[in-house]
């Protein structure tokens, strides 16, 4: 990230609120494709969510242990879900599935686009306490089958306000945060398909 303080852009409004702005028609139309393929009717269309849920914080998993984003964003270790996403696969004994492609962050990730995809992942968390409900209705619950979806033991309004107050304090210049805008873009990109995959 740039190390000169005369690149950072002045922010009008906080960098969520502008990620929330930009990113809005791209989540809407996610969130009528993961509802139109109906993940909550049976234990059997659930499981395909999980599919979705499981290739995409694979994805990203790499990024909750990475030393530069956990010295930016609060308890990034404690925000990892991908073993919770492994541990529901268990719970209703299915299979793990194949990847389908690499990870899309290494060992060495590019610090703002990978803000972007956290955003997006973080994001999801906070909209998740309306599909545990969901999830409840086929017996399933923060401690079998819906671990992924459970809410931090602070509140789920609490975990996403500290993640973006320490967002809005990063300094990136104009080109990182154009990369960071597009990383938000492009993990709504990737969840979008994995749903036309997983729900056909």
């Amino acid at each position: 990230m740039s190390d000169t303080m005369d690149t950072v852009r002045p922010l009008e409004a906080s960098r969520a609120k502008r990620l929330k702005a930009e990113t809005n028609e791209t989540h809407g139309r996610l969130d009528q494709a993961i509802m139109a393929g109906r993940p909550f009717e049976s234990r059997e269309r659930y499981a395909r969510f999980l599919a979705v849920q499981h290739q995409f914080h694979r994805d990203i998993d790499a990024l909750y242990s990475d030393p530069v984003l956990d010295g930016l964003l609060p308890d990034l270790a404690g925000r990892r879900r991908f073993d919770d996403v492994s541990q529901d696969l268990g719970d209703l004994a299915i299979e793990v599935p194949a990847p389908a492609t690499e990870p899309a962050f290494g060992a060495d990730p590019d610090i703002p686009t990978a803000l972007g995809w956290l955003y997006v992942a973080e994001g999801s968390n906070l909209g998740a306490a309306f599909l545990i409900k969901e999830a409840a209705k086929l017996g399933l619950s923060e401690t079998f089958g819906a671990r992924h979806l459970a809410g931090a033991p602070e509140g789920r309004g609490l975990h996403w306000k500290t993640f973006t107050a320490a967002l809005d304090t990063v300094e990136l210049d104009e080109a990182e945060e154009a990369r960071m805008m597009e990383g938000a873009k492009a993990a709504f990109r990737r969840v979008h398909g994995l749903v036309t995959e997983n729900f056909p």
